[in-house]
């Protein structure tokens, strides 16, 4: 008797066939995949143990971080992130096949708010007066203009949105910058390293760090210096507010070295001796990603 695979439930931004989608179906395939309306209810759904993982966005190359996701990573419940990966973002026009020969009078055009800001220019350039709305994510403004056929709107959106909804591609590339990457996160309730026999993979360590409460000058510095003279490579740093008053903030640490390292086991002890409260997020697999779905 064959014994049957084990299929991880995977919480993603939905609907299908978003920018998460691809990346989901890249680590896990198309199996046990689950669609969440927005980010929490991702997070939530693996907090709550209703999945296995969630998948999320954590930033991208043009608008930066995901402040939604970094702020439940650290306000919220006890995640540990188990993998990246980070896939090119191609944006296309789409319209309703009902619409095609309609496009100089288009009454809206809708999707997600970094998409919008990624095609800032075509848009000012060609759609200046055409009102832009916001939705929750790509496919879901490539699926609601698929089910409203007598609306003059069009959608931002993937290729594979394209392809799910049955919509027209009236304007391919349309993204002001051609190199632009995503990168998404896979959230555990444990600590772990999800592998991936299909791509090369670096590891990386996330800390988040708050400063001591008598926070004195050049604190900052200091924490930069454990991780300097260790030789410890920090791919990242960036702050965060945290939510007590103006000037208060955390900071978010990517290092390219295992936690597991002696150095790192170093730098945390010597964060912890400066009075910091430093909290890893794991260390994981980095993978990059290359799908022809984009």
């Amino acid at each position: 008797m064959t014994e049957k695979k084990y299929t991880p439930s995977v919480a993603y931004l939905g609907p299908e066939a978003t920018f998460t989608h691809i990346a989901a179906v890249d680590l896990f395939g198309k199996e046990g995949l689950s669609p969440r309306p927005t980010i929490p209810d991702c997070i939530e759904a693996v907090t709550a143990g209703h999945v296995a993982y969630a998948l999320v966005p954590l930033e991208n190359a043009l608008e930066g971080s995901v402040p939604l996701t970094i702020d439940y990573l650290f306000h919220g419940g006890e995640l540990f992130i188990a993998a990246e990966i980070s896939i090119p973002i191609e944006q296309h026009l789409l319209v309703n096949k009902a619409q095609m020969d309609h496009m100089d009078e288009l009454e809206s055009i809708q999707s997600h708010p970094h998409a919008l800001a990624q095609c800032h220019k075509f848009l000012q350039y060609r759609y200046r007066r055409v009102p832009l709305i916001r939705t929750t994510s790509t496919a879901a403004a490539a699926k609601s203009i698929s089910e409203q056929p007598e609306l003059r709107v069009a959608a931002i959106g993937n290729r594979l949105a394209a392809e799910t909804y049955g919509l027209h591609i009236a304007e391919e590339n349309i993204h002001d910058f051609h190199f632009n990457h995503t990168r998404f996160v896979v959230l555990s309730l444990r600590k772990e390293k999800l592998e991936h026999n299909k791509h090369e993979a670096s590891v990386k360590t996330t800390l988040m760090v708050k400063l001591p409460e008598d926070d004195r000058p050049g604190m900052l510095h200091q924490i930069l210096s454990v991780f300097s003279w260790r030789r410890l490579n920090l791919s990242k740093i960036e702050s965060r507010p945290l939510k007590t008053g103006l000037g208060q903030y955390f900071f978010i640490i990517d290092i390219m070295e295992s936690e597991e390292h002696p150095m790192m086991k170093g730098a945390m002890e010597e964060l912890a001796a400066l009075g910091c409260t430093a909290r890893s997020l794991g260390s994981y697999y980095v993978y990059e990603s290359n799908p022809s779905t984009s």
